[in-house]
C-alpha cells in the first residue's frame, strides 16, 4: 500500500496546482491514501477554509492535517466539528474543537490512524507533545487499533522532529514534519521500522521566502516599507514524502521524497 504525504498548501498557487495535478498523479503513482497539510491554504497564506476542505477532498485528499494556523479562519471552528478527516494539533490546549486523532477504514477495509501534532519549541503555546505522545501510544497500539500509523508533527526545529521520529519508531508507520516549508534531504527508515522525513516541504511557490511573496519579505528583513505578509503567486511545487506500507507488520517498506514541478530542480 502506497500512501501519499503532501506538505503545508500554501496560497492560490499552492491549491491550484493540488487541485489541478492530483488526480493523476494518484493514478500514475499508484497512490492508496493521501493525506495534506492544509493550514496555510486560504489566499491569505494562513488557515483554511470549509470551500478548501471540500476542494481538496473532491480531487483525492483523504485527510488534512493542520498546525498553528488553524483557526487563523474562523469559519473553521464550526466546520471542524462536523468534518472528522479533517484534524487540528492533538496537543492543542483542552477544550478545543475537532479532533487530533482519527482512524479511517479504506475501501479495502485497512484501518489507517493519523495523528496530528505541534511542537513546543518556538511555536503557539499548547500541552507538552512528548507527554501527550507517550499517553497516546498507551491507549493505542499499532496493528491492534489500527493498521497503520501516520503522524504529523507540526514544528520549528529539527531536533525535536528528530526526537519525535525516534519516539514513534516501530510504533508508527510514517512521522513527517511540517510548518517550515523547506523540504529536508533524509527520507529514511528509522531502525525500528517506521518512516522518517523531518519536513515534508510545501505545495507553494518556491520563488518566495516560505511560499510569501519575496520582495515584501525582503523589505521586511531589511526595515524597509512594507505590507502584511502575502503569498507568492506564481506555479506551484508539490512536495511531499511517499511511503510503500507493510500491512502485516504496520511499519514502512521504502520511503521517498517526492517532488511534482520544476522550481526545485537545477537551472543552470
Amino acid at each position: 500500500m502506497k500512501i501519499l504525504f503532501l506538505g503545508d498548501v500554501v496560497g492560490v498557487s499552492g491549491c491550484s496546482k493540488l487541485l489541478n495535478n492530483l488526480k493523476k498523479e494518484i493514478e500514475s503513482k499508484k497512490i492508496d491514501f493521501v493525506i495534506v497539510n492544509g493550514e496555510n491554504a486560504a489566499s491569505q497564506g494562513v488557515g483554511l477554509t470549509k470551500e478548501i476542505c471540500n476542494d481538496f477532498f473532491n480531487c483525492g485528499v483523504d485527510v488534512i492535517t493542520t498546525g498553528n494556523h488553524v483557526w487563523d479562519q474562523k469559519e473553521i471552528m464550526e466546520h471542524i466539528d462536523k468534518e472528522e478527516r479533517l484534524l487540528r494539533p492533538k496537543n492543542l490546549f483542552e477544550p478545543a474543537p475537532g479532533n487530533g486523532f482519527n482512524i479511517y477504514n479504506t475501501k479495502e477495509s485497512i484501518k489507517i490512524g493519523v495523528l496530528n501534532l505541534m511542537g513546543n519549541v518556538f511555536m503557539k503555546k499548547c500541552d507538552d507533545v512528548f507527554e501527550i505522545s507517550e499517553k497516546f501510544m498507551k491507549q493505542y497500539k499499532l496493528k491492534e487499533d489500527y493498521d497503520l500509523l501516520i503522524v504529523d508533527f507540526h514544528g520549528e526545529i529539527t531536533s525535536e522532529k528528530n526526537a519525535i521520529g525516534h519516539f514513534f519508531d516501530g510504533k508508527a508507520t510514517l512521522v513527517v514534519g511540517t510548518h517550515t516549508h523547506i523540504p529536508t534531504n533524509d527520507a529514511r527508515i528509522l531502525l525500528g521500522g517506521t518512516g522518517y522525513q523531518t519536513d515534508a516541504g510545501m505545495c507553494g511557490d518556491y520563488n518566495s521566502v516560505i511560499g510569501m511573496n519575496k520582495e515584501n519579505s525582503l523589505n521586511r528583513f531589511l526595515k524597509k516599507k512594507s505590507t502584511k505578509h502575502f503569498p507568492a503567486t506564481n506555479d506551484a511545487t508539490l512536495c511531499g514524502v511517499i511511503v510503500e506500507c507493510d500491512i502485516q507488520t504496520g511499519l514502512a517498506i521504502n520511503i521517498e521524497s517526492y517532488v511534482y514541478g520544476a522550481q526545485l530542480k537545477n537551472t543552470h
